[in-house]
């Protein structure tokens, strides 16, 4: 049997690094870039808009923003305000759409094209200039609004970057360990503290105010603002290797299911250093208001390099620095959906596509709708069909082998 296929939605003409979904407007937005290097290769942030046609979900490019000799290592996204990590600075840019009046939005329903396109008349996004929209009767901009260092090591750079629950606050870490918090929109700093010796990987706000972060000090800490409340324990208390010292490669919360109130903290685990027969890597479930771990399973020998949850918490969503992209139950930590090396090169960013807005008319019939990023400059669509569907043709594999495996079909 071949290699599953995953169908892809846009293909950038820079590599992707970030990836976020504005469900209240549709929009799927990808950055990335080559960097300051002098190859040719551009810096930007596109923003593409995410439709139904015929049935498939479809990215069209809608608006590319130019970074000029930035690339865009990480993005955290609030309302319409993007919070961009360029080398050792943080960018807020305000976005905005307008739909021109006059312009009958059902005349593209009718389209037959699928996949990445082009809108009539735009040139291919390699010959854009990055500051261009591409959709006929739609006005989109793109402001910067305040720029500010988050990064003073030796090498500078800003790894991981999100906002709080009320998007009042703006959380950042880098290469030389502390965490910096800023007001938004102004970027004026609040808070700053030393989290870890050595790079902080990700981190993580919950909405009581508590701040989650792994570093390559091999640490996760939870903090209350600048005074450290525990630290996470898990090789003490999960399954291990004696010789094999694990880091916390990312670190996300998520909603419990039916629980508004609700609240888990989920962790990657991976091998601190490669071996040549690689132990598996870990997923972690905790309690979110003790921090004791719930449950912890394997999730392959495929070493882990980002993580999502959906907004529901239903779902996490992983890659894997191979290329392979997976879909796990959030409340039990199985595996529901995998294909190796959709990307073929490391996974950059994965997200789901929401819950609200416009998520449930563009997700169909299916579960979730997980899309990732990679080096390989192309963003995948990943579809989990209704487990009701799943089911059904359960059901029929199970009871009509002679039907399904007959010539005709």
């Amino acid at each position: 049997m071949g290699r599953r296929r995953t169908p892809e939605l846009y293909r950038a003409p820079f590599p992707l690094y970030a990836l976020r979904v504005d469900p209240s407007a549709g929009l799927l937005i990808a950055a990335g870039g080559g960097g300051a290097a002098k190859t040719g290769i551009k810096n930007g942030v596109h923003f593409l808009q995410l439709e139904q046609i015929n049935g498939r979900l479809s990215a069209s490019l809608l608006h590319s923003h130019d970074t000029e000799t930035r690339a865009t290592m990480n993005l955290a996204l609030a309302g319409n305000i993007l919070a961009a990590g360029q080398d050792a600075h943080c960018q807020l840019l305000r976005f905005q759409i307008h739909q021109q009046k006059g312009k009958n939005k059902a005349e593209k329903a009718g389209s037959k094209e699928q996949g990445p396109r082009q809108r009539k008349g735009a040139a291919p996004a390699e010959k854009k200039s990055g500051a261009e929209t591409h959709q006929e009767g739609v006005e989109f901009s793109v402001e910067n609004l305040h720029e500010v260092q988050t990064d003073f090591s030796r090498d500078p750079l800003q790894k991981v970057v999100c906002f709080n629950h009320d998007n009042t606050l703006l959380a950042t870490g880098g290469t030389d360990g502390c965490v910096r918090v800023w007001k938004v929109p102004t970027l004026e700093k609040v808070l700053e503290f030393k989290a870890h010796e050595g790079e902080i990987e990700d981190l993580a706000l919950g909405p009581d105010g508590k701040l989650v972060t792994v570093g390559w000090d091999l640490k996760a800490s939870v903090w209350q603002k600048d005074q450290l409340v525990t630290q996470l324990h898990w090789q003490e208390n999960g399954p291990t290797f004696s010789n094999t010292p694990y880091r916390y490669q990312a670190c996300r919360f998520g909603q419990v299911p039916d629980q508004p109130a609700g609240l888990r903290l989920f962790t990657v685990q991976i091998p601190h250093k490669r071996l040549r027969q690689p132990p598996p890597c870990y997923l972690t479930a905790w309690d979110a208001s003790t921090f004791l771990p719930l449950r912890t399973r394997p999730c392959g020998h495929e070493v882990i390099s980002c993580l999502s949850v959906s907004e529901s918490g239903t779902f996490l969503g992983l890659g894997t620095v191979t290329g392979s992209v997976a879909i796990y139950i959030a409340f039990s930590l199985q595996r529901l959906y995998y294909v190796k090396e959709a990307h073929g090169i490391v996974v950059t960013d994965v997200a789901f596509l929401p819950e609200k807005g416009r998520g449930p008319e563009l997700l169909g019939s299916h579960e979730t709708a997980l899309f990732s990023v990679a080096v390989d400059s192309r963003c995948q669509l990943h579809l989990l069909p209704s487990r009701r569907e799943s089911l059904r043709w359960g059901l029929l594999f199970t009871t009509t082998p002679r039907f399904l495996n007959s010539p005709c079909c």
